[in-house]
């Protein structure tokens, strides 16, 4: 098991590798515009940004204060809250107090999964989730929304390890992608093969299952977080539920969304 420490520690690992493509920008490009309909580079922080704060709030409900992440629920239940518009609100502020509310924000949301107690679960708008299970899902959606600002900005990020948390997550997740989609899940487990980012071997499930799926790490996180279509990606899939599974995977809470499209003309598809 990894402990929430260690998962923190990569979380940040990332957050300063995102933190290093925004912060030379001048303000102007922080409009420029990313995959996301309607989302520019500011956007896709202010997002990051916000949802670091209902993490906190979460964190304090999995401590016994649950006011503040209820009513945030019952908001976004209803429409007064969306993420849109929430992104939106956040990336009206000048890039440089975007940054700062992004970087204190974060430091402040690892502490507070540090301070859970034992055993406690984080509510969320998935499954309830463990202090290390949150981490991890932070990490997925700050290299995922990295991933968006890095293709705006014709960058190339180089993989790491810290893929195997993603990877992890979207294996973990398996059946409430099935779900998700209106599907049973499967009652056998899955092999997943990957190499990681040296080139190592990253294996999940048994190793006799008659369903497998293989192929790069960073592939597999670029599909699991609807970042590329399965199309323009080297990986392999055994057997007809392992198949679906890629049309479907996804490492992240709520509805699974349109994606991306295939790849056109060298350029980056935009979601559907």
């Amino acid at each position: 098991m990894v402990d929430v420490a260690t998962v923190l520690a990569d979380f940040e690992a990332e957050s300063e590798v995102l933190d290093a493509l925004v912060a030379r920008l001048p303000d102007s490009g922080w409009a420029q515009a990313t995959a996301s309909p309607g989302w520019s580079i500011a956007h896709q922080i202010g997002h990051l940004a916000w949802t670091d704060a209902v993490v906190i709030d979460a964190a304090a409900a999995a401590n016994g204060d649950t006011d503040a992440f209820a009513a945030l629920r019952i908001a976004l239940q209803s429409g007064a809250i969306t993420i849109d518009g929430a992104a939106a609100e956040l990336a009206a502020l000048p890039p440089a107090q975007l940054l700062v509310q992004w970087r204190e924000g974060r430091r402040r949301m690892a502490a507070s999964l540090r301070e859970v107690a034992e055993g406690a679960r984080l509510p969320w708008f998935g499954p309830p989730m463990s202090p290390t299970s949150m981490a991890t899902a932070r990490i997925m959606e700050t290299w995922a929304h990295g991933q968006d600002i890095a293709d705006a900005l014709g960058a190339t990020r180089e993989p790491t390890n810290r893929l195997r948390h993603i990877a992890h997550l979207a294996v973990r997740t398996r059946n409430f992608a099935f779900k998700a989609n209106k599907l049973t899940p499967p009652e056998e487990e899955f092999r997943v093969e990957l190499s990681g980012a040296a080139g190592e071997n990253w294996a999940w499930g048994p190793e006799d299952a008659a369903e497998k799926v293989s192929g790069s790490a960073e592939d597999f996180c670029l599909l699991a977080t609807r970042r590329r279509h399965r199309d323009d990606l080297a990986l392999s899939a055994s057997g007809p539920n392992a198949d679906k599974w890629l049309d479907i995977v996804q490492a992240f809470a709520g509805p699974p969304g349109e994606g991306r499209k295939p790849v056109a003309a060298g350029e980056i598809g935009t979601p559907a």
